[in-house]
């Protein structure tokens, strides 16, 4: 399978697996389907493969647990990126807090732009998974 890596910004908080409001939770999958739309287009779902989801949270104070935002941002790309949330075999998620110095020379143009606006947000990356020794 030969994918381009797909990245997109959620321009938002993310809301976390565990919280008390589930129709705050449905809402939040909703919107983070349509971000993903409006640069996914009309490319087909990938059905095979391994692939690797890479989130970056950029937060504020009291951010949401890492672990928490996982599911909801891999289950709203589920029929629109993927076919199905099995085919997601390696997950990478970080948080940075805004108000810490973040060097972004090296860093993807998209999540650039997101750390000079300052406002919480999360990056998402698709892309084919990477053989074991690689990461680690």
């Amino acid at each position: 399978m030969r994918i381009i890596p797909f990245e997109f910004l959620i321009p938002r908080r993310p809301i976390s697996l565990q919280t008390k409001k589930k129709q705050n939770l449905q809402a939040w999958k909703n919107f983070v389907r349509v971000e993903a739309q409006k640069l996914w287009k009309d490319r087909s779902v990938i059905k095979q493969g391994d692939l690797q989801l890479t989130l970056v949270y950029l937060c504020d104070d009291f951010p949401a647990d890492t672990d928490n935002i996982i599911k909801p941002i891999q289950d709203a790309l589920v029929g629109l990126v993927f076919e199905d949330d099995s085919l997601v075999s390696d997950v990478e998620s970080h948080r940075r807090f805004m108000s810490d110095p973040i060097e972004i020379k090296s860093l993807p143009s998209l999540l650039q732009g997101a750390v000079i606006t300052g406002k919480e947000c999360v990056y998402v990356k698709v892309s084919e998974s990477q053989p074991l020794e690689k990461y680690l």
